[in-house]
């Protein structure tokens, strides 16, 4: 009962119980598309929407340049002091608004190579490129919008954007895959999400005179160089995951076949949706408490996590596990019955991959930049030497045999590194 007691007095959980209806929402919306997927595309499209989501990952980490953390983190601190406050919005907005530039131009000069890698194709899916630079100004500026909104612990609000853009991206994405299948699933990918910077906006708007703080004079390169360092640990992270998840998915193409190739990305899809309930609690409640925790208090905060995140999350993806075949046919058609023999190594990576975020987290928190470096480089080694030789011998089941193998060692090292505090 006391354990009980505990999960549900905690902060998080209420912070949790505030944000789980977008979260079931999304989720619901989620099996829904992933249903109609299965259906008008296939585990082949599958694969070629795994390959877009991974390159949209990056970009939407570059579109704000990885700021995002840290515009969490300063703002959290700043939003008393109006005069640090200015500055860090008017840096930020200043500098994404030319990087988002930049990147665009980069994007229309490389947009047959960057189709050709991601759908083996140098003209059919080209549109899509086209797609991603018209909407990397709506990406940069939602994420933005957002995380001050975040920073602010305006929870309540973060939740709204969620919910609201879930609704009008499930009704856009439904419209774009009826009518033109593989590429309207990759044309909703693309433009879906652009809708929450209308969103965003509407809120932000509200909460402060946004404009009035946009001026050159506000523009601070101190606070240019304190968010590098978050830049530089996210950018890592948003260049280096999904483009090695992009390699493994071609390679896993060329062993075994695109279909195959698919039924990866639909275990990844499923894995995606019950990893939400955490993963939105690491950006919307520990983020900024770690950001502000002295010694003592993140000690606490990590026992925490670990008696009663953890023993939650457990008891989930084992009902997952038991459930299996169940969720195949319900989220997928027959066609994708292979996908059962993918559960267990992901769900075993995903327990590891939930018990090392809150270390790995603390990196992000306090900066530690050299840390989170090592610890990054040591894991995705990891994952692409494991996964391309489990991939040559297993297929499918290779690539999440890896993820479990990644994730457990990465664990491993997190728990050596923070011994002391937990």
């Amino acid at each position: 009962m006391k354990f009980l007691k505990d999960i549900v007095g905690a902060a998080w959980f209420k912070i949790s119980s505030l944000n789980s209806f977008a979260i079931l929402l999304r989720i619901g919306f989620g099996l829904v598309i992933s249903k109609v997927l299965a259906i008008y595309v296939g585990p082949a499209g599958m694969a070629l929407v795994g390959n877009l989501r991974n390159f949209q990952t990056s970009l939407e980490s570059f579109s704000t340049l990885g700021f995002q953390n840290g515009i969490i983190k300063y703002t959290a601190q700043f939003k008393e002091d109006n005069e640090q406050f200015k500055k860090l919005i008017s840096t930020v907005a200043i500098t994404i608004s030319l990087f988002i530039l930049l990147l665009g131009v980069g994007l229309f000069i490389f947009r047959e190579a960057i189709t050709s890698y991601l759908f083996s194709s140098e003209n059919e899916y080209e549109i899509i490129i086209k797609a991603v630079i018209f909407s990397l100004p709506f990406y940069g500026f939602s994420l933005f919008f957002t995380s001050l909104i975040n920073g602010l612990e305006k929870y309540k609000k973060v939740v709204y954007i969620s919910i609201i853009g879930n609704i009008i991206g499930f009704v856009f994405s439904l419209v774009l895959v009826f009518n033109y299948n593989v590429l309207g699933a990759l044309l909703a990918m693309v433009l879906a999400p652009t809708t929450n910077f209308f969103i965003a906006s509407f809120f932000i708007f509200k909460e402060i005179k946004f404009f009035q703080f946009i001026q050159l004079k506000f523009f601070d390169k101190r606070i240019l160089k304190n968010l590098s360092s978050y830049s530089a640990m996210a950018l890592f992270s948003a260049i280096t995951g999904p483009m090695i998840y992009i390699f493994l998915r071609n390679h896993l193409i060329d062993t075994a076949g695109i279909d195959t190739a698919g039924f990866w990305e639909s275990m990844s899809r499923i894995s995606s949706y019950y990893m939400l309930f955490v993963s939105s609690l690491m950006s919307m409640y520990f983020l900024p408490q770690l950001a502000v925790s002295n010694e003592v208090e993140t000690k606490l905060i990590f026992r925490n996590y670990f008696k009663t995140i953890v023993p939650v999350f457990f008891v989930g993806i084992v009902t997952i596990y038991v459930c299996k075949n169940w969720i195949i046919s319900i989220l997928f058609t027959t066609e994708f019955q292979p996908v059962s023999e993918l559960f267990f190594w992901q769900l075993v990576g995903d327990f590891f991959k939930v018990c090392s975020w809150i270390l790995a987290l603390h990196f992000l928190a306090k900066r530690q930049t050299f840390a989170y470096f090592v610890t990054e480089i040591f894991s995705y080694s990891t994952l692409i030497l494991v996964g391309y030789f489990a991939i040559n011998h297993f297929d499918a089941e290779g690539a999440v045999l890896a993820h479990a193998v990644t994730y457990f060692i990465y664990f491993i090292m997190l728990l050596f590194y923070f011994r002391k505090r937990i």
